[in-house]
């Protein structure tokens, strides 16, 4: 998957992540990229397959999206953007949902713009 903007990269990574597929998120993922979730640092896309795997395992079904993204810095090389997320899917079968606030940082590798940086917080 090829993203020629940060701005189409973002939408590609929303789309990929509500296939439940890591191969396909991992086509817009750096290899030396680094997630901050609020429950642990993942580095390296094997680390970063087991961490996404197990939460698809854990919120079926599950519903993510992106809004309200400002982006704060972009270059032709770099961009950063920060955004509101909400989710929603079954935990033990019943419906359940949450949000938080992102922030991204894109690299332009020579291939199309990927994630370097991922950091996920949740608001309660």
């Amino acid at each position: 998957m090829f993203a020629s903007t940060p701005q189409q990269a973002l939408k590609l990574l929303e789309e990929a992540t509500n296939t439940h597929d890591f191969k396909n998120v991992s086509e817009l993922i750096s290899e030396e990229a680094v997630y901050y979730f609020s429950d642990e640092i993942v580095y390296g896309p094997e680390n970063l397959k087991n961490y996404f795997e197990k939460t698809w395992n854990h919120i079926r079904d599950e519903d993510y999206q992106i809004y309200d993204v400002n982006w704060i810095s972009t270059s032709d090389t770099v961009a950063v953007c920060i955004y509101t997320f909400h989710w929603a899917g079954k935990i033990n079968g019943t419906l359940k949902e949450g949000q938080g606030r992102g922030t991204n940082v894109f690299k332009n590798d020579g291939h199309g713009w990927k994630v370097v940086h991922e950091h996920l917080s949740t608001l309660h």
